[in-house]
């Protein structure tokens, strides 16, 4: 059997999948190869494949057109997902399975890829509802951590109890392996904030709140900074323009806009306290209750919204004034929100036990060997 992880996003992403892959091809008679859309994806597969120990994976780039490479010169613009797609169907629907960590690769199917089967790894758990949208429903088999984000897919009918499994969050067990060279990027013992806005245009805290942010440690010797924001909200920026942001780190903040460890879990690790608005790595940082401050920079009237349930797990700030007197708080008014924290880390993050890639592994097999006993053939699909 043949089986291709295909990551057609930014390279980020391969951290919620790739213990499967390497999982997966210690099984008999299974041929596992990674594609990649971004060339900065085969450094952090070695980073994994290290990290577990396993040995090497064949892997390659995603062919691109003379169209398509030009346009992905254009960074602004994005990856041009489903123009790689569109250019490598014929290879893809060689593959007896698809794995994906973005359900982008839905698109596959109309555009002809009708001969794998495919399954659909979130990357991340995340409340908002853009990880519950119609196309999910393409896919063969989807693979959510836990019972949160399980529960939301199939009450919106995105999947069945056949095609959903939970095996855990991948990224996890994957980050648990991963040697670091330094826990602690500060000489100082004193507490670290976590700052991790999202890249979402109507949703960032970025715009309103980093000036202040910056200006209200620079003048306290309380807290250390740490400023990591989603790996995508500078990631078309300039050189320069990166540069000249992370030249103002100091001995108490460090602004990191997307090194390795702004990507692997080190930062929500070693951190005390989580700032951030609706990025899904709250979840990563709650794998152990910690006190937690939610920006809310667009006036959103978050109260009743599910997409907005992780600013029920710590205090929510709307006025960039108020923010070191949150920070100062957060420990002491902790103990408000533990239980809740508690519950919902457990229902997002789903079985902590060891084995998640190996579980995730088995579902695909098991999908597999159905397919060969029911002898199921190509789906058809007009296109």
């Amino acid at each position: 059997m043949r089986i291709a992880f295909l990551y057609i996003a930014e390279a980020y992403q391969c951290y919620h999948a790739a213990a499967i892959a390497l999982a997966l091809a210690k099984r008999p008679d299974v041929q596992v190869v990674n594609l990649f859309n971004d060339n900065e994806t085969p450094h952090h597969l070695e980073r994994i494949r290290n990290a577990h120990g396993a040995a090497p994976l064949p892997e390659a780039p995603l062919y691109k057109s003379w169209l398509t490479r030009n346009l992905q010169k254009l960074r602004r613009l994005g990856m041009w997902k489903r123009m790689v797609m569109f250019d490598n169907r014929r290879q893809l629907n060689e593959f007896d399975a698809i794995i994906a960590v973005e359900n982008s690769v839905a698109a596959l199917r109309p555009l002809g890829v009708g001969n794998p089967l495919m399954a659909y790894v979130p990357h991340g758990s995340g409340d908002r509802s853009r990880g519950f949208i119609k196309r999910i429903a393409a896919f063969d088999l989807v693979m959510p951590a836990g019972e949160k984000t399980a529960s939301r897919m199939l009450a919106e009918g995105l999947v069945t109890p056949e095609t959903c499994t939970m095996p855990g969050y991948v990224k996890l067990e994957t980050a648990a392996h991963i040697a670091r060279t330094s826990t602690r990027p500060f000489a100082n013992d004193r507490p670290i904030v976590l700052y991790n806005p999202h890249k979402e245009p109507t949703l960032e805290s970025w715009t309103r709140f980093i000036e202040p942010m910056l200006g209200a440690f620079a003048a306290q010797d309380e807290f250390n900074l740490i400023v990591a924001p989603h790996v995508k909200y500078f990631r078309r920026r300039s050189p320069e323009i990166r540069a000249a942001w992370e030249a103002r780190s100091t001995d108490t903040i460090l602004i990191d806009l997307g090194s390795d460890r702004s990507v692997d879990t080190s930062y929500c690790e070693i951190a005390d306290i989580y700032i951030g608005d609706v990025s899904s790595q709250i979840y990563e940082f709650l794998v152990r209750p910690k006190p937690c401050i939610f920006l809310n920079a667009k006036d959103i009237d978050w109260r009743e919204d599910p997409s907005f349930r992780n600013w029920h797990l710590g205090d929510v700030v709307d006025d960039p004034a108020m923010l070191m007197t949150a920070v100062r708080e957060a420990i002491p008014r902790h103990h408000r929100y533990v239980g809740l924290q508690e519950t919902i880390a457990k229902e997002t993050l789903g079985d902590r036990s060891p084995g998640v890639a190996e579980r995730a592994a088995d579902a695909m097999m098991t999908l597999l060997e159905n397919r060969v006993a029911n002898d199921r053939g190509p789906i058809s699909i007009s296109v």
